[in-house]
């Protein structure tokens, strides 16, 4: 019964933990009025405007879809802006994004960063960046075999 491989073992902690920082982090943000997922967005917006759905839709880790209906709250919000350029619509923070990311944006770092300064040396988190860095890149080439 003890059929445990470390593969599994270590997955099963990277889900647990994931898991966690993600209800932790949403319980977080809420002092902001975002989700982890809204933040992701408005990171990657903040960091690439002006840019259209498609650029922004890559940097993410909201399906294509979602992201349709992220970015329609999010301008309701008043969070960003979508002006028509030559073909597409591009996407920008507006006044009041960019305020909400400029104090969101310090307090997420601060918090995720006692994450792993807590508990980890600098030295372990470049190893930790290195190991899961690679396991991401695998994982984009990797391929769910058939069901059997």
């Amino acid at each position: 019964m003890n059929d445990y491989t470390l593969g599994l073992l270590a997955w099963l902690r990277l889900v647990r933990f994931k898991n966690r920082s993600d209800h932790m982090t949403n319980e977080f943000l809420k002092r902001f009025e975002l989700t982890t997922a809204q933040f992701d967005v408005l990171v990657q917006i903040r960091t690439y405007q002006p840019l259209n759905q498609m650029e922004l839709a890559k940097k993410v880790t909201v399906t294509e879809g979602g992201i349709s209906r992220m970015l329609a709250r999010l301008e309701k919000e008043r969070y960003i802006e979508r002006k028509q350029g030559w073909k597409t619509k591009m996407i920008s923070l507006t006044e009041k994004g960019e305020s909400v990311m400029n104090e969101a944006f310090p307090a997420q770092v601060a918090f995720q960063t006692s994450f792993f300064d807590e508990v980890l040396s600098k030295e372990e988190q470049k190893t930790l960046l290195s190991l899961i860095s690679r396991l991401e890149k695998h994982s984009r080439n990797k391929m769910v075999p058939p069901p059997t």
